[in-house]
C-alpha cells in the first residue's frame, strides 16, 4: 500500500525486522483489514522529514491508516504516536482512529498528514524500543528548532550536543563547527556554538542509540517537554495558555507555568461555546474555573486532547458509549478509543501493595505538614522547642515529599503500562523503598528525636499555662483528628508500616523475581532500624497514653511518671445496693482505678477509688451473686463485685488483672497514691448517685480544668459509650494497623454508593471527600462494632462488600479489589475484636 518501495530512514538506521505495528495497549490485536472500495493516495510526512504515500480505501478509518504507517515503520510501541493535519482554519488537528479518513480529512490529495509523538510519558525509560526512542528524539529535535521546547542556554547546548553526536559521531573540531554552521538546531545557535562543541567533546564513544537516550533523559526533565500551548484568557481577560500533560491540566503565562490541576483534583472537564470549564473536587475559593478560548472549535479540540491524555495515563475503566437517541443528539459523541485498562493491575498483588503504600504515604505526609506548621506562629512557644520541632520534622517532611512524588510517578507509569504487559523497571517497588529506607537511616537522629519532642512539649506546657491552652484548643479543631502527641510520633509509626509493606512484598515475590532482592535488602534495613528504635517507641507510646488519660481524669495526680504502665481501660458494671452501675476502670501496674462520667461541660471522668494490686485476689462470682459475667476483687479485707458485658470481656479483664497482680507481687514495692489530696478523703466511700458525685467532685476540685473544654472522642470516652475495653496490646496492634484509601459507602436504607477517602487510625474511620481535604467530614469509632461479609439476603449485589454494625447502626463498604477487601477487613477487625494476651501471643508465635 506504500507507493515507494523503500522503507523510511528510521527503519534503515535501525535495521528493524519486519513486524506489524500492533498496539501494545491491546495485546494480540491485529490491524483491521482494508475495507473494500477505491484506493485513495494519502501523503504522510514522517518525523525524519521524509514523505510517504499510502494507498488507502476511501472507506477506511483513521486506525487503518495509522497502523499501516506503524507497520511501514516497523513500529511496535505505536500508542505514543498519532497523525495530525491542518484544518481549514489552519489549526493542527488530530486524526482520530475511529473516524473515517475521508470525512475528517477533506481533499486528501492536497492534504499532508504529519506523523507525530502524541503522548509524552514523564519517564523516558518506559520507552522500550530503540526505534521508539529515536522517533521521540526526532520530535524533540523538531520542537527545539520550532521554539516549542524552550529551555535555558546550557540545557539547549547540551541537547544539541547529543543530537550532533548522533548525527556525525565523535567530536572533531573542524567537522563539528562546519556542521553547526550548515545546520540550525535552535534559534540563536551561533551564540552557543562554543558551549555546544564543549559538550560534544565529552560524548566521545557514545553511539547514536545512546545519544538518543541521553537526549530524552535531559529533555524529559524540562518544563516545556511535550507541552502544546493553546491560547486562552481568564475571566479578567488576562492572556494565558492552557496545556495538558500526563499529570493534569496546566496553565501558562508566556512560557512560565503559573498553575496546574492534577487529575485527582479535577471533578469534570467540559466546554460551552468558547468557554472551557474546569470543575474541581474541592477548592475553598472557587469550585469551577473558566477560561475563554478563541472559538468553540478550539475549545472542543482542547477538551478532546484532555480526554485523550486522561484516558491514556489515568483512566481506570473503559467508558461505555451511550446509546444514540433515534431523533435527537445532545453533546459530543467523542470517545477516546485507545484506553488504558487497570483490570490486570487490580488482580496483581504487587500493584495493590504499591497502591496501599501510596495511599498511606499521602496521609502520612499530610500529618507531617500539620506538625511543621502547628506551633510556628505561636509566640508562647519557647525558641528551644521551636528549634527542636523544626530540626526534627522538616528534614523528614522534605524526604517524604520527594518520596511521595517518586511513588506517584511510578504508579502513574505502572497503571499506564500494565496492559502493555511491560515488566522490569516500571512494575516494581523495591528500588524506591530501598533508596528511601537508606535515606531514613541517615535521618535516624530525627526519628529518635520525635520521642524527645513529646517530652519537650509536655514540659513546656507544664511551664506555660498559655501554651497548654493553645495545644488544647488546637486539638479541638477539625484538622486535628487524633491527639497532637500521636502526630508527633507518626515518623516512628510509619517505620512499622514500611516493615509490613516490605514483608508482604517479600512473601508475594519468589526469590527469583527481579524486585525481590531490593525488597529483601530494604526489609533488612527497616528491621535493623526498627530494632534500634523499638524500646524507645514502646516507652513513649505508653507515656503518650498516660498523658491522654491525665487530661481525661479528675482527681488523680502524677499519672504520667516513669515506670507507670497502662495495661487496660474500659467499662465494667459495679454491683452496689442499687444494683449494677456503669463505671470506667483503669488498670495500671500496681493499681486499679475506677471512675464515673457525669453530665459536665468538661467531658472528664471523676476517679472515686484506687485499689492496690499487691495482695489482690480475683475469682469468678456468677453463681454467688447471680449476675452474668461477674467476678470479685478482694484486697485489704475489702471486696468489689463487677460484671462485664460478655464472657469474652470478663476473660480478658481477669487475664490482665491476674498478670498485673503477678507483676505487683514480684515488684514488692508500695503502691503510690494517685488520688489528689482533695479527693483522697472521699476515696473509700463513693456516692451512689453518678451525676451528683461528678458535680461535687468538680466543685471540690476548684481548678481551671473545670472551665476548659476537652476532647470528647478519646479512647476512654468511646469505651464508655460502647461499654467495652481496650488493652495495651490492642493499642500496639492499632499502631501497626493503619490504612488509607478510597471506599464506597452505603447506608442500610439508601440506594446509592458514595465514594469517600477513608483513613483508619486510632480505632476510628475518618471520612473525607478526597485525600486532599484538610479535615474529615465525619468519623466512626469502631470499638464495639462487628465486621462481617455482606450476606446474600441483604440484596447487595456487588463484589468486595463488608458490613459494619453496632446495635441498629449498619454501614456497607465496597472496595475496588479482593486485595483491598482483605486488607480493610484485617485492620478493622483489629479495632472491633479486642485481643487477649494469650490469643495475641499465640498469633504472633513463629511456626
Amino acid at each position: 500500500m506504500v507507493e515507494h518501495g523503500q522503507t523510511s530512514m528510521a527503519g534503515q538506521r535501525l535495521g528493524a525486522p519486519e513486524t506489524l505495528g500492533i498496539s501494545t495497549l491491546e495485546p494480540g490485536h491485529k490491524p483491521p483489514a482494508m475495507p473494500a472500495g477505491r484506493l485513495v493516495p494519502i501523503r504522510v510526512l514522517l518525523l525524519d522529514d521524509s514523505e510517504e504515500i499510502f494507498d488507502i480505501s476511501h472507506r477506511a478509518s483513521g486506525r487503518v491508516l495509522f497502523e499501516t504507517v506503524c507497520s511501514h515503520l516497523n513500529l511496535i510501541e505505536g500508542d505514543y504516536f498519532g497523525l495530525e493535519f491542518q484544518s481549514s482554519h489552519r489549526k493542527m488537528v488530530s486524526l482520530y482512529k475511529c473516524n473515517p479518513c475521508m470525512r475528517v480529512c477533506p481533499g486528501p490529495k492536497h492534504t499532508i498528514l504529519r506523523f507525530v509523538v502524541k503522548f509524552f510519558p514523564p519517564d523516558h525509560t518506559v520507552l522500550l524500543e530503540e526505534l521508539t526512542r529515536y522517533l521521540f528524539a526526532l520530535q524533540v529535535r523538531q520542537d527545539l528548532a520550532s521554539g516549542r521546547l524552550t529551555c535555558s542556554d546550557p540545557s539547549a547546548a547540551l541537547l544539541v550536543s547529543h543530537i550532533i553526536q548522533s548525527e556525525i559521531g565523535d567530536f572533531e573540531e573542524t567537522r563539528c563547527r562546519q556542521h553547526l554552521l550548515n545546520t540550525n538546531y535552535i534559534p540563536d545557535q551561533m551564540a552557543l556554538m562554543d558551549t555546544i562543541m564543549e559538550f560534544h567533546h565529552k560524548h566521545t564513544g557514545q553511539s547514536p542509540a545512546e545519544s538518543d537516550y541521553r537526549l530524552l533523559e535531559v529533555a524529559s526533565r524540562l518544563e516545556m517537554y511535550g507541552i502544546r500551548l493553546h491560547p486562552a484568557k481568564d475571566r479578567e481577560g488576562t492572556k494565558l495558555s492552557l496545556a495538558v500533560a500526563h499529570g493534569g491540566v496546566l496553565v501558562f503565562q508566556g512560557h512560565n507555568r503559573i498553575n496546574d490541576f492534577n487529575w485527582s483534583k479535577i471533578r469534570k472537564l467540559s466546554f460551552k461555546r468558547r468557554r472551557f470549564l474546569v470543575k474541581l473536587r474541592q477548592n475553598v475559593n472557587q469550585d469551577t474555573l473558566e477560561f475563554l478560548m478563541a472559538s468553540r472549535d478550539c475549545c472542543k479540540m482542547f477538551w478532546k486532547i484532555c480526554v485523550e491524555y486522561h484516558a491514556f495515563f489515568r483512566l481506570f475503566e473503559e467508558p461505555r458509549p451511550k446509546p444514540k437517541p433515534v431523533l435527537f443528539s445532545r453533546g459530543s459523541s467523542f470517545r477516546f478509543s485507545c484506553v488504558c485498562f487497570l483490570q490486570n493491575c487490580r488482580t496483581d498483588n504487587a500493584y495493590c501493595i504499591a497502591k496501599e503504600l501510596l495511599n498511606t504515604e499521602r496521609t502520612y505526609l499530610k500529618d507531617l505538614e500539620l506538625i511543621t506548621g502547628v506551633l510556628d506562629k505561636e509566640d508562647c512557644v519557647p525558641e528551644a522547642l521551636k528549634t527542636l520541632l523544626t530540626s526534627t520534622y522538616e528534614p523528614l517532611h522534605s524526604h517524604h515529599t520527594h518520596f511521595l512524588q517518586e511513588l506517584e510517578e511510578r504508579l502513574s507509569l505502572w497503571e499506564g503500562q500494565c496492559n502493555m504487559q511491560v515488566k522490569g523497571e516500571i512494575q516494581r517497588l523495591g528500588d524506591l523503598l530501598l533508596k528511601s529506607v537508606q535515606e531514613l537511616k541517615a535521618l535516624s537522629a530525627q526519628l529518635e528525636m520525635s520521642s524527645e519532642c513529646v517530652f519537650a512539649l509536655e514540659r513546656a506546657c507544664v511551664a506555660s499555662r498559655r501554651l497548654e491552652c493553645v495545644c488544647r484548643e488546637f486539638e479541638l479543631q477539625k484538622v486535628c483528628y487524633i491527639p497532637l502527641n500521636v502526630f508527633l510520633l507518626s515518623p516512628l509509626h510509619r517505620l512499622l508500616h514500611y516493615r509490613q509493606i516490605l514483608d508482604r512484598l517479600c512473601k508475594h515475590y519468589p526469590p527469583t523475581h527481579t524486585d525481590y532482592s531490593d525488597c529483601k535488602a530494604a526489609l533488612d534495613d527497616v528491621c535493623e532500624l526498627e530494632a534500634a528504635l523499638r524500646p524507645g517507641l514502646e516507652q513513649i507510646e505508653n507515656y503518650q497514653k498516660l498523658l491522654e488519660l491525665q487530661k481525661d481524669l479528675i482527681g488523680v495526680e502524677h499519672l504520667a511518671v516513669a515506670g507507670r504502665q497502662l495495661i487496660r481501660l474500659g467499662c465494667l458494671s459495679k454491683l452496689s445496693g442499687k444494683g449494677l452501675q456503669q463505671r470506667m476502670f483503669f488498670l495500671f501496674n500496681g493499681v486499679l482505678l475506677y471512675s464515673t462520667r457525669g453530665i459536665t461541660s468538661t467531658n472528664q471522668f471523676t476517679v472515686h477509688r484506687q485499689l492496690p494490686l499487691h495482695g489482690m485476689t480475683i475469682r469468678e462470682s456468677e453463681d454467688e451473686w447471680g449476675v452474668p459475667h461477674s467476678f470479685t476483687l478482694m484486697v485489704q479485707q475489702q471486696s468489689l463485685v463487677v460484671a462485664a458485658r460478655s464472657e469474652s470481656e470478663m476473660e480478658k479483664w481477669m487475664e490482665d488483672l491476674k498478670m498485673a497482680v503477678d507483676m505487683a507481687e514480684e515488684s514488692n514495692g508500695p503502691t503510690a497514691d494517685l488520688l489528689t489530696a482533695k479527693s483522697s478523703g472521699a476515696s473509700e466511700v463513693e456516692s451512689e448517685d453518678d451525676h451528683r458525685g461528678s458535680q461535687t467532685s468538680l466543685q471540690r476540685n476548684g481548678n481551671d480544668s473545670a472551665n476548659t473544654r476537652h476532647r470528647g472522642n478519646t479512647t476512654a470516652h468511646v469505651c464508655w459509650h460502647r461499654n467495652t475495653s481496650v488493652s495495651k496490646l490492642d493499642f500496639s496492634i492499632a499502631t501497626e494497623n493503619q490504612l488509607s484509601g478510597n471506599l464506597l459507602r452505603k447506608f442500610k436504607n439508601s440506594n446509592g454508593w458514595q465514594r469517600l477517602w477513608v483513613v483508619f487510625t486510632n480505632f476510628t474511620l475518618f471520612f473525607y471527600k478526597t485525600h486532599e481535604d484538610e479535615y474529615p467530614l465525619a468519623s466512626l469509632p469502631l470499638l464495639g462494632y462487628s465486621v462481617t461479609h455482606a450476606g446474600e439476603s441483604e440484596n447487595i449485589h456487588k463484589d468486595h462488600v463488608f458490613k459494619l454494625h453496632f446495635k441498629s447502626h449498619i454501614y456497607y463498604f465496597r472496595t475496588e479489589s479482593e486485595y483491598f477487601f482483605e486488607r480493610w477487613m484485617t485492620v478493622i477487625r483489629s479495632a472491633t475484636v479486642s485481643a487477649s494476651r494469650t490469643r495475641y501471643l499465640n498469633r504472633t508465635e513463629p511456626d
